[in-house]
């Protein structure tokens, strides 16, 4: 999901202009394309890219795939956090089924049986992290902005990032999903969430080679020399990398009052400015949703992809009624008075047995 996009969800006679698909050169072109919304997922769209894409997997004509979004600020900014709201609030099944349909289709294209190349050009957020992480080949620009922002409304990082998140080196994972952050291309590349950064000037020129790519017996090998003519895998000086040490200590302690307490003790000069940032930012957050979110991941660095999936699924079916993402969205986009009412509304007031209760019975679930 995502953190603070809200538009109106898609009504059936757009969905074809939200959703864009066309076959040239034997590649098969996703293009998400509403613009004006950041690209961010509707159940509708969800929809239409999992047809297209279980199409083109039986299409013996099509040899790869590219996905992409409209516009220049954005790839996807995730999912249409007030159309689920509202259907909460109706007591639709709206949002129940979206996450059921989202999950399926970011796990068939972990699963896909040929190359996907993402092209991850402005905001990737949450959602929008959902369908990228499971192509071959992820390409970044300068405009990137990749995030799991989830805990700034009260949620938890989901569309497998309980199996993607814990899998960076170190506690960078862990970071990442508890705070939210966002990080540009060279700290991208460096945890592994991109493989492949090209200048955004360069995107015309990289569909332009697709066009006229020979094609020979293996596809990804292809697509990869393309890329290799074009991007390249490192950026130097990635800032993750100079506060990897410091991460992998405050990180890595039992949970999170601990992990704040000791960021405010910070005294060394070259951590103390990124601490205190760190402290600030997490007093945003929802206390629920980070402790959530920090149990989430460690039992996820144990699990397999199929398993993660489920694990945030059994989360989700919880969390309308006893997280919060209400309270959350309510705050932050639906009133925007910015003074959401966490509960517990400090860290002080989290309580262990509560934060485990979330997880109970999931070993039975997911059997």
């Amino acid at each position: 999901m995502t953190a603070q996009v809200s538009s109106e969800a898609s009504s059936a006679d757009r969905l074809e202009e939200d959703v864009l698909a066309e076959v040239r050169n034997h590649i098969g072109h996703l293009t998400l394309n509403r613009p004006s919304g950041l690209n961010a997922l509707t159940l509708d769209m969800v929809r239409r890219l999992t047809q297209q894409l279980q199409a083109w997997s039986d299409d013996p004509q099509v040899h790869a795939v590219v996905l992409r979004g409209a516009g220049e600020k954005a790839f996807c900014a995730g999912g249409d956090i007030r159309s689920l709201y509202d259907s909460f609030k109706r007591g639709d099944s709206l949002h129940e089924d979206f996450f059921v349909e989202e999950y399926a289709l970011d796990l068939a294209i972990h699963h896909y049986r040929k190359p996907v190349l993402a092209l991850m050009d402005g905001f990737v957020l949450g959602g929008g992290m959902g369908l990228v992480q499971g192509a071959d080949l992820r390409v970044v620009t300068e405009r990137s902005r990749l995030a799991m922002p989830e805990v700034a409304i009260g949620y938890f990082p989901d569309v497998g990032g309980s199996y993607f998140l814990p899998r960076i080196p170190g506690e960078l994972g862990i970071y990442l999903g508890v705070t939210g952050v966002q990080i540009r291309a060279a700290d991208a590349l460096y945890c592994g969430l991109a493989d492949w950064y090209l200048d955004s000037a360069r995107l015309a020129d990289l569909d332009q080679k697709l066009d006229s790519l020979q094609w020979h017996e293996s596809p990804l090998k292809d697509l990869q020399g393309v890329l290799a003519k074009l991007a390249v895998q490192r950026l130097p000086d990635p800032p993750l990398a100079a506060l990897r040490p410091a991460i992998d200590h405050f990180f890595g302690l039992p949970d999170i009052p601990s992990i704040v307490e000791q960021l405010q003790e910070v005294t060394v000069a070259d951590s103390h400015e990124w601490a205190l940032n760190t402290v600030h930012l997490m007093q945003t957050r929802s206390p629920l949703a980070m402790a959530v979110t920090l149990e989430m991941l460690r039992r996820g660095r144990r699990l397999p992809l199929e398993q993660c999936f489920a694990l945030e699924l059994h989360l989700d079916r919880q969390w309308f009624e006893r997280g919060d993402l209400i309270e959350g969205v309510r705050a932050l986009i639906i009133d925007k008075d910015k003074n959401p009412r966490w509960n517990p509304p400090t860290l002080h007031g989290l309580d262990k047995s509560h934060v485990d209760s979330f997880f109970h019975h999931f070993e039975q679930v997911a059997k």
